[in-house]
């Protein structure tokens, strides 16, 4: 995967997310500049954003390999950059900024439009990490560095939630019915206060894009429906030792009386 996904608003439809490829980029502005997503012939593709309060020219952003960045066209309006996942962790994109980079695998641009706050999700899933397991220091060694076949930040809250849904069957029970939507949201809720049906469907939605079960953001192809995404999800995190016993670590400790 070399690119990112642009989610306009809240939306998990794969016919309104914008998939961008290494050196595409996605103007946004109030004034559109053809039908639907499209551009300007010759020009950047336009996502039409109908709000008095937006610049009509506002912004631009252009994907790279393992990141992306934003240009703020705005002559007084300050963009912020958030990270969800982050405890307020920000960055500001000042008037007049061109091709800030930008560092968070998920990421939501906030807008500033009258007396209201627009926002913009951006995933970045081909985010790469070092072979850690490999001798010496990443960078250090001579040659190409090895590249994971499923590059995954165990920080994150993606994989949180993958943990969450592995956990039955790590605990020794490989035919264990896996947990519901709503049930990981109670098992996360200690350490994810704000974690609802919403959030956690979305975090597995984005796993089935990064684990490479839905197609990757350098195809415009949605691809078929995926039935029986969880169980697959976790069939694919197992076979692969992708979560494994020692991860169960990090999730919250299970209440009083709840089977381990």
């Amino acid at each position: 995967m070399n690119s990112i996904i642009v989610v306009p608003g809240r939306t998990m439809s794969p016919a309104e997310q914008i998939r961008l490829a290494p050196g595409q980029a996605l103007r946004f502005g109030r004034e559109p500049a053809g039908s639907g997503h499209g551009g300007a012939p010759g020009g950047p593709p336009t996502l039409y954003l109908p709000h008095a309060g937006v610049s009509r020219s506002a912004g631009l952003i252009t994907a790279t390999g393992t990141y992306w960045s934003l240009s703020n066209f705005s002559r007084s309006a300050t963009y912020v950059v958030e990270n969800p996942e982050g405890a307020g962790e920000h960055i500001k994109i000042a008037p007049g900024r061109l091709d800030a980079p930008v560092p968070f695998e998920f990421a939501r641009i906030v807008l500033p439009a009258g007396s209201e706050l627009l926002t913009l999700d951006v995933w970045a899933p081909r985010h790469d990490y070092a072979d850690l397991d490999e001798p010496g220091e990443p960078g250090e060694r001579d040659g190409e560095a090895t590249v994971l076949p499923f590059p995954l930040d165990r920080s994150s809250r993606y994989f949180l939630v993958l943990t969450a849904l592995c956990e039955p069957r790590l605990r020794g029970e490989p035919h264990a019915p896996l947990p519901t939507v709503e049930q990981v949201v109670e098992r996360l809720k200690p350490s994810w206060p704000a974690g609802n049906r919403a959030t956690v469907q979305w975090n597995i939605d984005y796993l089935a894009v990064k684990l490479r079960l839905k197609p990757g953001p350098d195809t415009a192809d949605p691809g078929p429906r995926l039935v029986g995404k969880k169980e697959t999800l976790v069939s694919l995190a197992l076979r692969f030792d992708l979560v494994r016993e020692q991860d169960l670590a990090a999730l919250p400790a299970a209440p009083t009386g709840t089977a381990r």
